[in-house]
Order: structure tokens, then C-alpha cells, then sequence
């Protein structure tokens, strides 16, 4: 079993008394069903498990329930002799955005209180958009994704004195011996080769063929593409372009959507395909990055949707596009492979799973940073600039931006494959891994 972060949350959670309803949201193939039948199986003795993809797809049993009565009967019609009580009961609706009336039947369900209740579901920004009630106060939404480079490293075989080990290195800004950092910076590559589906993970460890993970992670694509044409007909295509068009714009200098190559039209704008964006993103299979000109902390305050980048969920799916089976481009220093989209998706996918909101500064005559998030420790901004090459020391527009007074700018951190840590100025040097260190400190560190 692959160890996940998110067990101990969602097993903190269902035990809380009266706790609403805990909403389990991410794309498919993130390892959502497996967690919670894990988690729910360990800690009810009753545990019922209803997929609405499957119901949607043959009996309907659900289709039209819109009352807390007729949902028992058919969950008795299913699994009657384990319906008991609420403390060791545990009622498991899995995919619940094929039905989205039951999203408001979750509000009647928690008040009904006769049960425990987790449900589980991918799309459901688009299912909740389309709900005439949502049950706000009932429900709980937490996001799930793909393993972060942590949790690879877990799979193989690093315990938690050595992630302590390598975290307190990190808070001393203390450099690694040499023979840690080369082991850190391999199983790195590796990570952006397989990447953090848990598929794609298992089938790494257990064959160590490319070919295998590789296969698996086409077919995942292909399920994302299938998602995309249960979306409105007339947009569905549109979707699907503009995911296919993520690997290509990661190859752009600017890395931003250009709004005239989804539909080869002129005269359209961000708006236009809001509604494509927003399903991508509310999905899990896009990260969205926002731009910003003027920032000021909180970041939020400062966004805007004019200027748009979006990442692939997942580092294996984007290299598996780029590079197919041939893995030396990713492992090997070849001078004629430029890994910066590679470093950018996979430092987007890191922040995101540890449930920052994304932005980048943008600045016609300043120039460009990778990303900012809010620093919650000192009230201010932190930059980060991610570097794939040797020339990583070279980034005149982050100098420019921790250099103006109106930013506020407390310290920056450039990411790249160098060993040494060290500090000059407001900017400290950091080796790419340690990324998943960068924590967000709003959100209760989950410890294992």
C-alpha cells in the first residue's frame, strides 16, 4: 500500500464528533477510492461502499432520489445487513458528481445523522456549479492529488528519520553531504519520469520498466479526454484542445496560454473559454498559475485572469508526452534538452498539494518570476525561481522584484540541481528537492 498524507486527515476527520460530511475532490486516478476504502474498512466494522458510476451506468438505482427515506431503501436494496449505527457505520458515496442532486441531499443526510457519511467525487467544481442548494455547513471539500515527491520518496523506502533528517537540513539551510544529495537528485529524475499517480507509481516499483509507466499513464490521459467529452458539446471540443495544448505552451518562453491558437480565431479573449478553464482546473487534471503585475500580500487580492498559465496534474504525464520512453533525456545532462517546463510542472504540482494558491509576477519592463505565494510566517510574499541549467545564479528579474521597496520582499529562493546551499542578499539557493519542504502554514502539517 502506498502511503498517502491525507489518510491520517481523512481518518482525523470521520472520527471528530459531529463533523460535517467530508468531501473527498481530486482528479481521477489520484488514489481517492483506494484511500478512503482503506482508511473507512480500518475504522468501521459496516463499511458500504455505492459508486454512481457504475449505478448511472446500469441499475440507476439513485437516479431520481431526492429524499433521506428512498436513499435508504436503496442503499438497503445493496447493503441492508450492514447498516447498523452511526458509530460504526460508514456509507461511502464514490463518484457522486453523476448524480449531482445528491449534493444537496448530503445536507438532509448530516442533519438526518444516522450514519457517517464520506463521498468522494472528480469534476465536482462543474457538479457543484450546477446544484440548485449547495449544502454549505454540511459538507467539507478537501482536494486530493498525485503523490508529491515526499511520498515517492516514501515508496522508496525512506522513513520518517530521514525526511526529519533532510527537513531540519533545509530549516538550517544546511548543505548535504554529497553522496545524500546525488541519491535525492536521482530518485528526483525518477520522480519526474514516473510521477505521483499511484498506478504509475506501483508499476515503477514493482517492474522498473519505462514502457509499463508509460502505458499506464497514456491510458490516464486518455481517461482525462474521455472526462472532458461528458463536458457541454459545444465546449467539450475546446477542452480538449487546450489540454493537448498544455504540453506545447510549456515550451514557450512565456509558458501562458495564447488565447488565438485554441480555435485559430482572432479577437477572443480569456474570457472567452473561462468556462474550458474552469473545468480543467476544477477537475484536478490542470494547475492553474495566475499572473500578477503590482503584488501585494495577500496575493488573491492582487490576481488577475488575464494572463493564464496552466500545468498538467501530473510531472510523469508531461514528460511522457516530451520525451516517450526515451528516459536519458531526463536523467542525463544533455545540453540540447531544456527541462524547464519539466522543473516549473513539477514545483506547480508540489505547491499545489500542499495547498498553495499559485500566482507568477508579469511585468512588461521588469521582466518575469516563476512564482509567488503568500509567506503566512512573515505577512509578506515569496518568490520562488525555478532553474533546470548551470546557469541558475542568472535571473535578472527576480533581482529586480526582491529589490523594490514596495514589494515588501523578506526573502526569495531559487531552485535548481545544486548542491550548495547559500544565501546572498534576500536570495537563497536551494537544490530543487527541497521543495517539498515549502509548506503551507496555514494548513496543519499531517505527520505519519
Amino acid at each position: 500500500m502506498l502511503y498517502r498524507k491525507i489518510a491520517k486527515k481523512i481518518a482525523d476527520h470521520i472520527k471528530k464528533k459531529d463533523s460535517p460530511i467530508l468531501l473527498i475532490d481530486g482528479a481521477r486516478q489520484v488514489g481517492k477510492t483506494y484511500i478512503i476504502r482503506e482508511v473507512g474498512k480500518t475504522l468501521f466494522p459496516n463499511f458500504i461502499e455505492i459508486n454512481m458510476v457504475d449505478d448511472a451506468a446500469s441499475a440507476r438505482l439513485f437516479a431520481n432520489i431526492n429524499t433521506v427515506n428512498d436513499f435508504y431503501f436503496q442503499v438497503s436494496s445493496i447493503a441492508g445487513n450492514k447498516m447498523k449505527e452511526k458509530k460504526n457505520t460508514l456509507i461511502f458515496i464514490d463518484e457522486i458528481q453523476e448524480y449531482p442532486h445528491l449534493l444537496t441531499l448530503l445536507k438532509f443526510l448530516k442533519d438526518d445523522d444516522r450514519f457517517t457519511y464520506i463521498v468522494s467525487g472528480s469534476r465536482l467544481g462543474i457538479a457543484l456549479s450546477e446544484t440548485n442548494s449547495i449544502p454549505i455547513g454540511s459538507i467539507e471539500r478537501m482536494r486530493m492529488y498525485p503523490l508529491d515527491f515526499e511520498e515517492f520518496l516514501i515508496a522508496n523506502g525512506y522513513n520518517k528519520e530521514a525526511l526529519s533528517f533532510l527537513e531540519n537540513q533545509f530549516i538550517k539551510l544546511e548543505t548535504l553531504d554529497e553522496a545524500i544529495h546525488d541519491h535525492l537528485i536521482d530518485l528526483f529524475k525518477k520522480y519526474l519520469l514516473v510521477g505521483g499517480l499511484p498506478q504509475a507509481v506501483s508499476i515503477y516499483l514493482e517492474t522498473h520498466n519505462i514502457t509499463d509507466v508509460r502505458r499506464v499513464q497514456n491510458e490516464i490521459r486518455k481517461y482525462y479526454e474521455i472526462d472532458a467529452s461528458k463536458y457541454d458539446k459545444e465546449r467539450k471540443l475546446n477542452v480538449r484542445r487546450i489540454y493537448s495544448m498544455i504540453p506545447s505552451n510549456m515550451e514557450n518562453k512565456k509558458k501562458r496560454i495564447v488565447i488565438k491558437d485554441i480555435e485559430n480565431k482572432k479577437g477572443k479573449t480569456v474570457e472567452s473559454y473561462w468556462n474550458e478553464f474552469e473545468y480543467l482546473i476544477s477537475s484536478g487534471i490542470s494547475n492553474e498559475v495566475m499572473s500578477i503585475s503590482n503584488p501585494h500580500f495577500p496575493l488573491a487580492e492582487s490576481s488577475t485572469k488575464n494572463l493564464l498559465k496552466l500545468y498538467m496534474n501530473d510531472p510523469g504525464l508531461l514528460t511522457a508526452v516530451l520525451y516517450h520512453n526515451n528516459i536519458r533525456a531526463v536523467l542525463d545532462d544533455e545540453k540540447s534538452i531544456n527541462l524547464g517546463s519539466v522543473y516549473e510542472t513539477v514545483v506547480a504540482c508540489e505547491l499545489k498539494a500542499h495547498d498553495f494558491n499559485l500566482f507568477y509576477y508579469d511585468n512588461k519592463s521588469k521582466g518575469e518570476v516563476d512564482f509567488l505565494i503568500d509567506d503566512y510566517d512573515s505577512l509578506s510574499l515569496l518568490p520562488l525561481e525555478v532553474k533546470s541549467g548551470k546557469d541558475y545564479y542568472i535571473h535578472s528579474a527576480l533581482n529586480n522584484f526582491t529589490a523594490n521597496p514596495d514589494y515588501n520582499i523578506k526573502k526569495a529562493y531559487v531552485l535548481s540541481n545544486s548542491r550548495e546551499i547559500k544565501t546572498k542578499g534576500k536570495i537563497t539557493y536551494i537544490p530543487i528537492y527541497n521543495i517539498m519542504f515549502i509548506k503551507n502554514q496555514q494548513i496543519e502539517s499531517l505527520k505519519f
